[in-house]
């Protein structure tokens, strides 16, 4: 039998695991115990149809993987560093305020954080290389030069952030949950022992895909004007889906690719940028994993 098709991600103390059709988060709160939230993910056929387009569906991916992660990463921020005895407080809290617009504020500020920071990842490179306009005159030299600043701008946006205790904690969780999903496609029992031999790193990741935007904006880049440098500027704004949606469709091509020698190293640059964005997990932390995982697996 198939195994079905698990994706996650990390979030404060914890880890979510989904399918297509459920959402399951364990984290671990700070008397020990391990508390669980679970939603199914809606099944609405407009959205189904728009997954069947190739380019588009990546959008789509991302952006319903943005809305209903903000609920699970909210779950696990409201908890942390909290006593489970305050809970009854934290749904008061809830209660006492309007759900419909919080739950609607919350995915409209998950979707700017996004398109704000995607904007500034693409935008300042286009800035930064302009300023070198006059010793580097070329198309391909502008386009390599915004690409190269673009990267270095991501490896070092990663590298600081990861410094801070809270961001190296959820670096951890995010390795646990390539352990989990490793061990689980190899066919091996989730066992803290099992899982702690495999790899912290995976071929879906999103890091993976991250990085993938870097290279296929390179790759598109060279096909539409850098001047005048107005043209530049919303062409690379206009772009961003399409980058987007290619960056997804060859991350999905290197998963399915990976077990073949030849060409399995397409994958290896977005494998690389993990070792930045995961840290090998403690023993605890893949437990909470390993429980996230299985109680996915009971309810789907």
């Amino acid at each position: 039998m198939d195994k079905p098709l698990v994706g996650g991600q990390a979030v404060v103390e914890g880890v979510m695991f989904q399918t297509n059709s459920r959402m399951v988060t364990a984290i671990r709160r700070n008397n020990g115990d391990i508390q669980y939230f679970e939603m199914e993910r809606p099944q609405k056929k407009w959205v189904k149809k728009l997954k069947k387009i190739p380019v588009l569906r990546g959008n789509v991916a991302i952006l319903e993987s943005s809305i209903y992660g903000m609920k699970h990463l909210e779950f696990a921020t409201d908890r942390y560093e909290r006593n489970p005895e305050d809970d009854i407080s934290i749904e008061e809290e809830k209660q006492a305020v309007n759900q419909t617009k919080v739950v609607l504020s919350t995915i409209i500020v998950g979707i700017l954080s996004f398109l704000i920071g995607k904007f500034l990842f693409t935008l300042i490179p286009v800035f930064v290389a302009e300023v070198f306009s006059g010793m580097v005159t070329s198309h391909f030299g502008q386009v390599f030069l915004e690409s190269l600043f673009k990267l270095i701008l991501l490896l070092v946006y990663i590298y600081v952030i990861s410094m801070t205790p809270m961001i190296r904690r959820l670096f951890q969780y995010h390795g646990a949950e390539h352990k989990v999903i490793n061990t689980f496609e190899e066919g091996r029992a989730l066992t803290i022992e099992n899982v702690q031999r495999h790899s912290r790193l995976h071929y879906r990741c999103g890091s993976s895909f991250i990085l993938f935007t870097v290279l296929v904006g390179f790759v598109v880049y060279m096909f539409v004007p850098v001047e005048p440098f107005y043209v530049r500027i919303l062409n690379r704004i206009a772009l961003i889906p399409v980058v987007i949606g290619l960056s997804f469709e060859f991350l999905q091509l290197t998963n399915k690719l990976r077990d073949i020698p030849v060409v399995r190293w397409l994958g290896t640059p977005g494998l690389l940028l993990q070792y930045l964005t995961t840290k090998q997990p403690d023993d605890t932390q893949v437990e909470v994993a390993i429980h996230s995982f299985n109680k996915l697996l009971r309810r789907d």
